[in-house]
């Protein structure tokens, strides 16, 4: 394995050209038009925190315009169940800067929010932000320090949106096949394969219905 202290670091000033004046001008304090006009459809975006306890960089999705414009400098979403882990939320107790990053199905561009954040239980905010008929624990805020749109080359390069690049199930282990077979190293016994598809037939259920508690 490599030492990563041994590695051989990069002159990145000398490797890389710094960015163009076009894109450096197009790094905003605020959200204007364009920003409010792709939030409107976005579905799905990253989370990125930190703290002492480590990093973390949390999926977040949801109908379109489910990150809400509150102002021109502040965004705000709901948390709604997932792992129960809640590490973004313990992580903003310790250190408030997050990223979000944007991507649009079937876009090849993505939006970037850097900023500050604040988990709130503000029940007109909570109020708000329902979905499906349920109101959110919590909801977070974020004060924004820069909005800049992202070129595509990633997705690109990728092929994300491409149909032949979609994964076929069956050539990967199911989550229940994963979990079952921790299971059963850790008890120190044979994955039970009834077991792994009763967790796969959970687990489906619940990711297409269970979205909101």
């Amino acid at each position: 394995m490599p030492d990563l202290d041994t590695l051989p670091r990069p002159d990145l000033d000398a490797l890389y050209d710094p960015p163009a004046e076009r894109i450096q001008k197009a790094v905003l304090d605020r959200l204007i038009d364009f920003h409010r006009d792709y939030l409107a459809v976005a579905t799905f975006f990253c989370l990125a925190t930190g703290s002492t306890r480590g990093l973390d960089a949390s999926p977040r999705g949801g109908p379109p315009g489910f990150v809400q414009a509150l102002d021109d400098q502040h965004v705000a979403f709901a948390d709604w169940p997932g792992n129960n882990r809640i590490e973004s939320l313990r992580n903003l107790e310790q250190d408030d800067r997050v990223g979000m990053l944007f991507l649009f199905p079937g876009l090849d561009i993505f939006m970037r929010i850097n900023g500050r954040a604040r988990a709130t239980t503000d029940e007109a905010l909570l109020a708000r932000l329902a979905e499906g008929g349920k109101r959110p624990k919590t909801a977070t805020v974020v004060a924004i320090d820069e909005v800049l749109f992202h070129c595509g080359k990633a997705i690109n390069r990728a092929g994300l949106w491409r149909a032949d690049r979609h994964l076929d199930r069956a050539a990967l282990p199911t989550p229940g096949r994963m979990v079952e077979s921790l299971n059963a190293a850790a008890q120190g016994r044979s994955v039970d394969a009834a077991a792994a598809a009763q967790l796969d037939t959970h687990y489906s259920h619940a990711v297409r219905h269970n979205l909101y508690g």
